[in-house]
């Protein structure tokens, strides 16, 4: 019993001592282990494989475009989560416009029904239209100082949720306005520190 005691520690001990030389020779640019890049690239490249070759560039432009907008939009709720938490208090939902509240909730209740979506369901923030949340942040003033102005979030937001309604219903963009769409989002990780 006791042999198998240090077996099994000695065992736990050299996986230990590899993951921290793996991780060292990784840093170095030395590849350990199976390359997890070229798998997803690999399993991509099969499921696009059936559609032409412009279908499928559009579409990894327009991925990278979607991946950019859903990390902006929900920065942006948690701009808005903490931001209210802290000044507004732990019920800072309950304070924010009946409309805005109303319509969030009548969203999540339809969500609940549609039991097959497993989601994400609780966080009433999450069921705000995009296009609410600068409202949230135009209502509660006060509390996002750092936002140059009113006039500068609305005309990005705005801006904003017109190419993020493109992309959802699978439209393609002109490369200007992926480059405008860029600009926004950078403008407003400058201005909010990300």
């Amino acid at each position: 019993m006791a042999n198998t005691q240090k077996d099994l520690r000695d065992f736990l001990f050299r996986g230990l001592m590899f993951e921290s030389e793996a991780a060292i020779f990784q840093g170095a640019g030395i590849q350990i282990g199976a390359n997890n890049a070229q798998s997803e690239e690999r399993l991509l490249a099969e499921v696009l494989a059936p559609f032409g070759v412009a279908r499928r560039n559009e579409a990894l432009e327009m991925a990278r475009l979607y991946a950019l907008l859903y990390c902006f939009e929900n920065e942006v709720r948690t701009l808005i989560r903490e931001t209210l938490e802290e000044k507004d208090g732990l019920d800072w939902w309950e304070k924010l416009p009946a409309k805005i509240r109303l319509h969030a909730e009548t969203r999540q209740a339809t969500a609940m029904k549609d039991s097959w979506l497993e989601g994400q369901k609780r966080d009433l923030l999450g069921f705000v239209d995009f296009g609410m949340l600068a409202s949230i942040i135009t209502e509660k003033w006060e509390f996002f100082s750092i936002i140059p102005s009113q006039h500068w979030l609305r005309q990005r937001m705005d801006e904003l949720e017109k190419a993020r309604n493109f992309i959802a219903h699978n439209r393609m963009l002109l490369p200007t306005e992926f480059q405008r769409i860029y600009m926004y989002i950078s403008d407003w990780n400058r201005v909010i520190g990300l």
